[in-house]
């Protein structure tokens, strides 16, 4: 089995650009240390810690949608449920390895794995 470095997701809402096409499916890559270190020394890091998460997820993400150049520009228009999915997804996918999340269902108690990387069909 090869080792996984990209993990495809898809945004609960998605980003609309300029010309208003929705984009929803992406792909993020595993981040390297360079990718942790580097944004602490961006100028807009440093006058807003909060921002690290913008710069940091610009870096890892290698597509969304038709769009195959990430920037800081495309996170900021993201909205805050995508936002927070990300930021999510990240931590999962570079702390456990997975983009898993071992529940259990509350009605019948059967055990199973959701990934998150999976369209669960909400908009």
């Amino acid at each position: 089995m090869a080792f996984q470095t990209e993990f495809p997701f898809t945004l609960p809402k998605g980003f609309v650009d300029a010309n208003g096409t929705l984009h929803r499916e992406g792909v993020m890559r595993l981040a390297t240390a360079k990718d942790e270190i580097a944004p602490l020394q961006d100028y807009r890091v440093q006058q807003n810690r909060a921002y690290l998460v913008i710069i940091l997820l610009s870096r890892v993400i290698v597509k969304l949608g038709s769009l195959t150049s990430m920037n800081p520009s495309v996170i900021e228009g993201l909205f805050s449920s995508d936002l927070a999915y990300l930021q999510e997804f990240y931590r999962r996918i570079n702390e456990e390895g997975s983009a898993k999340l071992k529940t259990t269902c509350p009605a019948c108690g059967h055990k199973y794995e959701l990934d998150l990387g999976v369209d669960l069909g909400e908009s």
